[in-house]
């Protein structure tokens, strides 16, 4: 039987704001165990939440970034469930007025443009963290309620995601804007971005979804995809074996490679919705919403268009050069100096980028600014020194913050492209060679490069090899 894969796909984006999102506990990672807290995030008798306002904020950017409808009027609600990790046990979330809805995140992948709607954004206290011992044994549990109250963005997608790699489209674009407006680090290793996938099948041609399975405990775009594929396995097997697939919860084991069931899935009664009474409604004030807007840059989609239809970049290079805000600016800032786009896509896909991931630092820390770099490939495009010599000047640049031209001329780099002085070099090779010569004249183009490699010895590098393949050609031609 031939089924059609139904994704939707919800995020979990902490918000880089200082404080929390009720309290002004700190919202650093990585701190000691239980020493950000305080009576209002420890839920203390008589401890009452102040909402964050850069939070709010932050928030409010990110549904106007998702193309979402804005609610005027939005306010918090509580979400009663246990939460051992949440001192409250029951979580300030937003229910019945989200911050916005019907949004869309427009993706482009090869070939073909995908639309995935949202169903909403909402703003969210973020829960604690449970650490539990590795002794299988063991009958206890720590708790650790740092990150109990940090702001928390939640992006609830529509079921529209229809294979693994329009999720994997999805989750490297959401990340991408998230970046772009500045209001997350989303590092996944720490938790501040995080994804939870439902997986349905439904049989092909049919309009009624089937149930879906909600997959937890993802700390990774791989583990995301992982699950997709073995969910959707897992679901075709049972359905042609004429089983139910059952509407529950289940967690990835990343180890295993495989889900397990956790239990069954909520609905949206067992949660006891109701206005949280303790903090007021909000009021979106026309001059917030144009603030929020206008400090929205141009964003990776845009940006890759643009790429693609100004510098005639292909896909891939420009997919590549938008995925991160400052790599993106800094191409640009390139293209001021220098307008030749792909050649100077081409060094910083190759060699800009391999130099941050070695080096495990960002483009802010890089010694080479984008002006440097042109004048380099300027230096290589003009002939002035050979590609070889080229990378070897960047890496020198790279350690050391130098201009090309110093470390060209302290190592003596300049290609020999004079004919006069290349003339009798070029002519004591073909002498030297006469078999190869012959071969070549014979039709044997390839050897040709034999000599070139000859001269090119000789002069220690140093001979322009595109001018040495000319000169070949024309005496060996007379």
């Amino acid at each position: 039987m031939e089924f059609d894969v139904v994704i939707g796909l919800e995020t979990h984006v902490e918000l880089h704001t200082d404080t929390k999102l009720f309290c002004g506990c700190s919202s650093k990672f990585g701190s000691e165990p239980n020493t950000q807290t305080c009576p209002v995030c420890l839920a203390l008798p008589g401890a009452l939440p102040v909402m964050n306002r850069i939070a709010f904020n932050y928030a409010l950017k990110a549904a106007l970034a998702l193309n979402c409808k804005i609610n005027n009027l939005t306010h918090f609600d509580r979400k009663g469930y246990y939460y051992p990790d949440l001192p409250k046990n029951f979580q300030i979330s937003q229910n019945y007025n989200n911050l916005g809805t019907d949004g869309f995140i427009d993706l482009i992948m090869e070939g073909q443009n995908k639309r995935v709607t949202l169903h909403n954004v909402h703003l969210e206290e973020d829960a604690g963290k449970l650490l539990h011992p590795e002794e299988s044994n063991a009958d206890y549990s720590f708790v650790d309620f740092n990150r109990a109250g940090i702001p928390l963005l939640e992006i609830v997608s529509n079921p529209d995601i229809q294979s693994v790699e329009e999720a994997e489209a999805y989750m490297q674009t959401l990340r991408s804007i998230l970046h772009y407006i500045n209001i997350s680090d989303c590092k996944m290793q720490e938790g501040s971005l995080r994804f939870e996938a439902s997986i349905s099948l439904k049989e092909s041609g049919v309009t009624e979804l089937g149930n879906r399975v909600e997959i937890k405990n993802l700390n990774s775009v791989r583990s995301v995809i992982k699950s997709i594929e073995y969910e959707i396995n897992r679901q075709s097997n049972v359905l042609n074996q004429g089983g139910v697939i059952h509407r529950e919860t289940r967690l990835w084991d990343d180890k295993n490679q495989k889900s397990e069931r956790m239990r069954s899935k909520e609905e949206s009664q067992d949660y006891r919705y109701f206005p949280e009474p303790d903090l007021v409604p909000v009021i979106i004030e026309k001059s917030l919403l144009g603030d929020e807007r206008a400090s929205i840059p141009e964003l990776p989609m845009c940006r890759l268009k643009r790429f693609m239809e100004n510098y005639k970049l292909s896909f891939y290079d420009a997919n590549i050069l938008i995925q991160d805000i400052f790599i993106a600016d800094y191409f640009d800032e390139c293209t001021k100096d220098y307008h030749e786009p792909k050649a100077i896509s081409n060094w910083i896909i190759n060699e800009v980028l391999r130099y941050l991931n070695e080096n495990k630092i960002n483009i802010s820390g890089f010694n080479i600014r984008p002006k440097m770099l042109t004048e380099l490939i300027k230096l290589v495009e003009d002939g002035v020194i050979s590609k070889a010599a080229a990378k070897s000047v960047f890496m020198e640049m790279a350690l050391r913050g130098t201009n090309a031209n110093v470390i060209v001329e302290e190592k003596g780099l300049v290609q020999i492209s004079n004919t006069n002085e290349l003339e009798s070099i070029v002519a004591d090779i073909i002498k030297e060679n006469e078999k190869v010569v012959t071969d070549f004249k014979n039709g044997k183009k390839n050897a040709i490069g034999f000599l070139v490699g000859k001269i090119m010895q000789k002069t220690k590098g140093k001979a322009n090899p595109k001018v040495v393949n000319e000169m070949l050609e024309n005496m060996i031609k007379q």
